[in-house]
């Protein structure tokens, strides 16, 4: 891995998995010929899904389908973190955390749940949502130069009116997701030029992480019963709630809230760096998507994204900025 600082034995690393959207054609051949390899193999196995295919040959329009989307995500993390693993990265793991998606892949390397049970959850996810996306259709925008209480403030005055929009994601200080109805979206638009702000339509499947994904949290109930979370694992760090779980069968009642709820991944943020002392954020995930945003919140912060192999090969040498 590469980075700024030595290793020493008081470092306290948190590893950290994007979401979807970070997805991009080709993404996997980076780690086509390493050892962790053949886990693309095992997952496709457990989900009947071609995931070498996805990470290999598929182009954007395909993996920008939300279920194939998901699951291709999720491999790559998955291989990554096999990799990442066994180079052994410096520091104590001291927590995980995932915005969105990668909140699975941030269970399975907590050891809350083996390999073959996260990748039929991941799986029957992006199903579920896929579906309730088709069946109430909705949009999602990124919101800038505004805070988070006056987003709070505006879609809420959207919702008086009866358009349908919510906080969906916040990320980092002026970097806010909503959600909902186009109409709702579009009334915020209004809103948000009037307040000094701007919202851009992102290309996304569905109204992710808001109340519109609800028939996507009652499928996803029945694969989540079909599992055993472990009584004790590394800390994971939760999108609902931004606080630090250490096991039990609650999280099945966190990933139904998460479908509906906001990502709370600035305050995720603030917890791994503040009360589990993380100074060291490894990112496993295709680009730099959650980097950005930690060095937003997190200053002092060392971040280290892991886009290929050679960043594992390298442990002290300086990042590039």
């Amino acid at each position: 891995m590469t980075d700024s600082e030595t290793p020493t034995a008081e470092v306290r690393t948190a590893l950290v998995f994007p979401g979807q959207g970070a997805q991009k054609a080709g993404m996997g051949r980076a780690w086509r010929d390493t050892a962790s390899w053949p886990l693309a193999a095992e997952i496709s196995e457990h989900t009947g899904v071609d995931v070498g295919e996805l990470l290999l040959t598929a182009d954007d329009d395909t993996l920008r389908r939300t279920d194939l989307a998901q699951l291709a995500v999720f491999a790559y993390q998955v291989i990554v973190h096999r990799e990442a693993a066994a180079a052994g990265p410096a520091g104590e793991v001291a927590a995980c955390a995932g915005h969105s998606l990668g909140e699975y892949t941030a269970l399975y390397a907590a050891g809350a749940l083996p390999l073959a049970d996260v990748a039929r959850l991941v799986a029957a996810r992006g199903r579920a949502m896929r579906r309730s996306a088709e069946r109430t259709p909705g949009t999602m925008a990124a919101v800038v130069r505004l805070d988070a209480g006056t987003v709070g403030e505006l879609t809420g005055r959207v919702r008086a009116e009866g358009p349908e929009v919510w906080v969906a994601n916040i990320n980092a200080p002026g970097n806010l997701v909503v959600s909902g109805t186009a109409e709702g979206v579009d009334r915020l638009a209004a809103l948000a030029a009037d307040s000094g702000g701007k919202v851009i339509r992102l290309a996304v499947g569905g109204a992710f992480h808001s109340p519109l994904m609800a028939a996507a949290a009652d499928e996803l109930r029945t694969a989540l019963a079909a599992v055993e979370f472990a009584p004790a694992h590394t800390p994971v760090v939760a999108n609902v709630d931004a606080t630090p779980h250490r096991g039990g069968e609650r999280w099945r009642d966190r990933e139904l809230a998460q479908l509906t709820s906001p990502v709370r991944w600035e305050d995720s943020v603030r917890t791994l760096a503040g009360e589990l002392g993380c100074t060291r954020f490894v990112e496993l995930g295709p680009g730099r998507q959650l980097t950005g945003m930690i060095r937003r919140i997190a200053a002092d912060a060392v971040t280290v994204p892991v886009e290929s192999p050679a960043a594992l090969a390298a442990p002290t040498a300086p990042q590039a900025p």
